[in-house]
Order: C-alpha cells, then sequence, then structure tokens
C-alpha cells in the first residue's frame, strides 16, 4: 500500500515537471517569437506610375494571349515586387512587408499583427539556383524555423484568408527567377490551362457560392426592373437586404466576405462582365439582363464609385486611391476625358464605402437594407472641374503636387463627411 501511494507521488511530481517543461518551453517560445513593435509598419507609397507600370506589365504578360509552350520574360525591379508582395501580403494575410533584391537572393521581411500591441516578424531569404529560388533562411523573431513548418504554417494562414496555395505551388510553368542587382527575370512558359488554373486558385470555394446568391438575387432584379438603366442605389438596398439575412446567424468576419461578395458581383454587372471572367465555375451561372448602371444618372460615376469600394474592400491599402489617380492622369495625358474632380470624387466616396464594408459590416448593411438614396452615399459634385487637359490641370492646381490640387480634395473629403453614411 505504501508502495503505492510513492509510485503515484513519483508519477504526480512527473506529471508536474513535464507540464511545468511545456509551460517554460510555450513561453520561451512567445518569448522568442512574439515582439512589441514591427519591423515593417504601414506604408503608403503607390504612385501613379507604379499603377502604369503594372498595368503595363499585365497587358504584355496577360496568359491568356501568350502562344502555349513559348518562353516569356518578365523583368520585375525590386520596387515591382516589393509593392506586388506589399498588396498581397496586406490582401490575404493582413502583413505589412518589405522586399530586398540582391545578386543572387532576395530577402523579404514581414510583420503581422497578433494582436494591436503584439507582432510576428518574419525574415526569409531566398537563394537563386538554377530553377526556383529555394529557401535559405527563415526566422521568426529570434527564432530560426524548419522551412518544412513554415511551409504548413503559411499554406494554413493563406487557407483561412481564402488562397488557395496548394493550386498554385507547384509553379510547373515558371522555369527560372534570376536576381541580378536590384532586379529578379522571371522566365516562364505558359501552358494552355494556366489562365484557369490562376482563376480557380484565386477565389475560395466558400466566395463561389457568396458571389452565386447574389448573381442570383441579381439576374431576378433585372428581369423585374424596367427600361435600360437602373440607379446604383436601387441595387445597393436589395443586395444588402440579402447580406443580412445570409450573415444574421455570422460573426463580424462572415458579414463582411457578404458585402465584398455585393460589391464585386455589382461591380462585374455594372462593367458588363461576367463572373466567369474571375471564376471558371461561373461560367453557367444565371446572366442578369444587361442594365446601364447610373449615379447621379452618370454611368462612369456608377463605374468609378463601384471598382474603387471593391478595392477598398478587397484590399485595405491605398490602391484604391491611387488607382483613381491614374485613371484621371491617363485621361488628361492620352486625349482621353480629361482630368475630372468629380470622377475622383466617386472614387474617394466608393473607397470610403468599401472601407466601411469591411470596418463596419454590420453598420453599412443595416443601413443600406434599410433604403437609402444616392445622396446619402454620394456627394453633389456637379460644380467640381472636370475634362482637363494635363496642361490645364497643372498650370490651374499645380499637378498631384500642388497646394490647389490639395485643397480641392480636402472639399471632396468635407463633403463625403457630411453624408448621412458617415455621420
Amino acid at each position: 500500500m505504501l508502495a503505492d501511494c510513492a509510485d503515484m507521488r513519483t508519477l504526480s511530481k512527473w506529471l508536474l515537471a513535464t507540464l511545468l517543461a511545456f509551460a517554460a518551453a510555450a513561453l520561451l517560445l512567445v518569448a522568442l517569437t512574439i515582439e512589441r513593435a514591427p519591423r515593417v509598419t504601414a506604408r503608403d507609397d503607390v504612385s501613379p506610375d507604379d499603377i502604369e507600370r503594372a498595368v503595363t506589365m499585365v497587358r504584355l504578360h496577360d496568359p491568356r494571349r501568350a502562344a502555349p509552350g513559348q518562353v516569356q520574360t518578365l523583368p520585375l525591379r525590386e520596387r515591382d515586387i516589393d509593392l506586388l508582395l506589399h498588396h498581397a501580403a496586406r490582401r490575404w494575410l493582413g502583413a505589412n512587408t518589405r522586399v530586398q533584391v540582391q545578386p543572387g537572393q532576395m530577402t523579404i521581411t514581414a510583420s503581422v499583427p497578433v494582436t494591436s500591441e503584439r507582432w510576428l516578424n518574419v525574415e526569409l531569404k531566398l537563394r537563386q539556383t538554377a530553377t526556383l529560388p529555394e529557401v535559405a533562411r527563415l526566422r521568426v523573431g529570434r527564432l530560426p524555423v524548419p522551412v518544412w513548418l513554415a511551409k504548413q504554417a503559411l499554406r494554413m494562414a493563406a487557407a483561412r484568408r481564402g488562397l488557395q496555395l496548394d493550386a498554385l505551388l507547384p509553379l510547373d510553368y515558371v522555369e527560372r527567377v534570376a536576381m541580378t542587382g536590384s532586379q529578379a527575370t522571371v522566365s516562364y512558359r505558359v501552358g494552355r490551362g494556366t489562365a484557369e488554373r490562376l482563376r480557380a486558385a484565386l477565389v475560395a470555394p466558400a466566395d463561389w457560392q457568396r458571389m452565386r446568391a447574389y448573381q442570383e438575387r441579381l439576374f431576378a432584379l433585372s428581369q423585374q426592373l424596367q427600361g435600360p438603366q437602373v440607379s446604383l442605389a436601387s441595387l445597393l438596398q436589395p443586395m444588402f437586404a440579402l447580406a443580412v439575412a445570409r450573415s444574421a446567424d455570422e460573426g463580424t468576419a462572415a458579414a463582411a466576405a457578404e458585402n465584398r461578395a455585393v460589391l464585386l458581383t455589382l461591380a462585374l454587372f455594372a462593367n458588363q462582365r461576367a463572373p466567369g471572367l474571375l471564376m471558371p465555375a461561373a461560367e453557367d451561372w444565371p446572366r442578369p439582363r444587361p442594365l446601364l448602371v447610373t449615379l447621379q444618372t452618370r454611368h462612369d460615376f456608377a463605374l468609378h464609385f463601384l471598382i474603387s469600394a471593391v478595392i477598398a474592400a478587397e484590399a485595405g491599402t491605398p490602391l484604391a486611391d491611387v488607382v483613381g489617380l491614374w485613371k484621371e492622369l491617363a485621361d488628361a495625358r492620352r486625349g482621353g476625358s480629361g482630368f475630372s474632380f468629380n470622377d475622383l470624387a466617386a472614387d474617394r466616396a466608393g473607397t470610403r464605402f468599401g472601407e466601411l464594408a469591411t470596418h463596419e459590416p454590420r453598420r453599412l448593411q443595416t443601413y443600406m437594407a434599410d433604403g437609402s438614396t444616392e445622396a446619402d452615399f454620394m456627394p453633389q459634385v456637379s460644380d467640381l472641374p472636370e475634362f482637363l487637359p494635363e496642361a490645364a490641370f497643372v498650370a490651374r492646381y499645380g499637378g498631384v503636387d500642388g497646394e490647389g490640387y490639395r485643397r480641392v480634395l480636402v472639399d471632396i473629403e468635407a463633403r463625403i463627411n457630411t453624408l448621412p453614411l458617415w455621420r
């Protein structure tokens, strides 16, 4: 009997020691990996020239236009990679990143928020090989991490954000990445199914289902509406009413996802694009009757508003504002319609709307589902200058760095702040 008691005490001591060891290891792991400050802070340095270069590269390297089997070469400057990765990391992982390219290697530093005051700071060093780069070093905080463990963690984190890495990781169409100076040159070979594979990987199955629900609602609405055009407000109310119903028993993240699906569905519809453009699975979805979507009776305002709203809701970066500014500068420079401050106001109102869709998703749902007019979310801008050629824009407002330009932007922001949706 005494021996049994002694054995029990010994076992209890071993169990206690084991638990203490696990607790100590966990505390050490936290101490080594979780830090009080980010090594990479949030940035606001995207310029219209960056967008111009990105659009040019997309046009030149659209996989739908490349000859299958032919090797293509894509030169990427350090800034190109830095901005592309930063935007993707903000969208998919909520992280801030910085990229440094040197001969034969690339270093990626990322700061991922754990709480408002704690951060995971990750440093990944890639080394050039005869084909794809390989991981030379990975550190999380002060802790070296095995590569296999990092890959599994990345898959899990990406899956939670809706990015299907398993469909992209075997990049069999990328043959080599060469790093010379501050530039990386990607050599790739496009297969017959490359574009479809990329489209399928970038939209999660859960988002397919959301998009389908809103596409079916839009189809029904288009059959009920009379005439060739419709106010954006008339579409937003029933679409957000459906969002309220679909996310009633879900959390805030699900409500934000529903809102993003509403905005993307409407943006595609207003641009007369089918969801199959993004998702091969949507090719057989019902097609709504084509309608001209307007905002303050103008189709271009509706497009500016919706595209900016989608970018803001999807990205959480300054990209939406810059895309709108780039579009206006392009119109002014290349004989387009000219620089228009009222278009820029529609961009900014859409950006604010998209931010609200993800930052306060339930408030936006409730407000829009109760019925709203265009005056609730879009300011009056008919008095703002438009159709300005580049020379006139620079002479009157000093360009995008001029004091006159900044005064008009302040005025636009003030008009948006007085709208009922933002009071």
